[in-house]
């Protein structure tokens, strides 16, 4: 099987890889063709009872995104001969299910991921809300009350945009502690009871990411001393017995700036994003009654409007870069990427944003009823990408089809694929080496 690396942009930092997994060999009670026993062959088919799948190979993907969130992909075979055993892929409706059933019923505030996807959810929220105010009287003045556009609508955009703020805060703390050696995430354990295939488990033993600690909501994640990126996986055993580091910071060094992060469409995406949030704040602390009511019509256009649209124009470059961080090449969109979604979801919602600041500047009742209205479907389209990206945050171990078993596979949660020779156009045509 062949290892590729994946940079849709030629100057900047490789978006993804496919990495070999040191698989060990089955036990002693692994079934042989030569067994006079009828039943040492498990059955030969690719699903078991459990939903489990049997695979014959199983590839690490890393991706920079999935790094950021604590995710570890795997990629399998499907193979009715397979020697492993591998969870059902996460693109079936009983694992989606289930994951929608813990977006209500679990809750890891200590994830900096999670905290992420809940900000964006609820500042959402707050917008939707906001566009309702704003635009009903416009569409039905019969349903306006006093103050719904001036107090309602004000007071909600000043809470929406401090929900951003602070969202894409988190965005740049989770950014700048992405993950620095090669997690793996999952363990080999054998199975009796399945005449000695090995299953593929999810394994947080030696996990490095930061993601598990559930000690505080911020903090630090060890790692044993002397790590870096192409070093191995450790057992639990020397995983315990190293001497560890800090794996949390709060702000890069200049080296590393210069050197590792201004390279990473990752980080770009997250700089732009909080860079555009800090900029539309400024509309929305303007958008207070008390301040609203003392602007001339110049200085609305200035101090409010204005931070409308280059925020909007900022969470649009945001949006692309999360989109092509996802891709095989940057102008190739990735539908069968869960992590796209989010960015194309949010990309629609800054272009709303947008327009609405835009619209701001055509005075009188047509102005403000397509202000209202870009508001409005922004909204809807950044909650949809939000709750999208809450989704995302707790799905840590995705399982995936092998692009070069001949079969589609899922890059994601969602749903379609490529064919089979998806992952060798991006050899040749992306210089991978073997």
């Amino acid at each position: 099987m062949k290892e590729w690396s994946r940079i849709p942009v030629s100057f900047l930092n490789p978006t993804a890889q496919r990495r070999p997994i040191a698989q060990p060999q089955p036990g002693a009670n692994a079934p042989s063709p030569d067994d006079g026993r009828q039943d040492a062959r498990p059955p030969r088919t690719k699903t078991q009872a459990d939903g489990s799948q049997r695979v014959q190979d199983v590839h690490h993907l890393w991706r920079s995104r999935d790094n950021r969130k604590g995710r570890h992909a795997i990629a399998v075979s499907p193979s009715a001969e397979g020697q492993f055993l591998a969870p059902p892929s996460t693109n079936t409706l009983r694992p989606i299910l289930h994951t929608l059933w813990r977006m209500l019923t679990y809750y890891p505030i200590w994830d900096v991921s999670y905290q992420v996807a809940q900000w964006f959810t609820w500042g959402s929220v707050v917008w939707v809300i906001n566009s309702f105010l704003v635009w009903l009287p416009s569409v039905r003045p019969s349903s306006a009350f006093p103050g719904e556009s001036t107090n309602g609508g004000g007071i909600s955009a000043f809470i929406g945009a401090t929900i951003f703020e602070i969202g894409s805060v988190f965005l740049m703390i989770e950014a700048v502690n992405e993950n620095r050696t090669q997690c793996f995430g999952w363990a080999f354990e054998e199975t009796l009871e399945r005449n000695g295939l090995l299953r593929l488990r999810p394994s947080s033993e030696n996990c490095t990411h930061h993601h598990p600690n559930k000690r505080n909501l911020v903090g630090n994640r060890a790692i044993p001393e002397g790590a870096s990126a192409h070093d191995k996986p450790l057992t639990p055993k020397k995983f315990a017995e190293a001497k560890v580091l800090e794996t949390w910071v709060w702000f890069p060094t200049w080296h590393e700036l210069r050197h590792h992060y201004i390279r990473e469409i990752g980080f770009l995406a997250c700089a732009f994003q909080f860079l555009a949030a800090t900029i539309f704040w400024i509309s929305g602390f303007t958008a207070l009654p008390p301040i609203q009511s003392a602007l001339s019509p110049r200085a609305v256009d200035g101090a409010y409007w204005a931070p409308q649209v280059i925020g909007g124009t900022g969470f649009i470059i945001s949006s692309l870069l999360f989109m092509i961080e996802t891709q095989k090449r940057w102008w190739k969109p990735a539908p069968y990427v869960l992590g796209w979604w989010v960015g194309a979801w949010n990309l629609v919602g800054a272009v709303g944003f947008t327009m609405s600041g835009a619209f701001g500047y055509w005075h009188g009742s047509k102005g403000e009823y397509e202000a209202g209205l870009a508001t409005f479907w922004g909204s809807w389209a950044f909650l949809i990408g939000s709750v999208a990206q809450w989704y995302e945050s707790l799905v840590k171990h995705p399982v995936e089809k092998d692009r070069d078993a001949g079969e589609d596979v899922v890059g994601g949660e969602g749903g379609g694929g490529e064919n089979g020779n998806g992952a060798q156009d991006v050899e040749r045509a992306e210089g991978v080496t073997e």
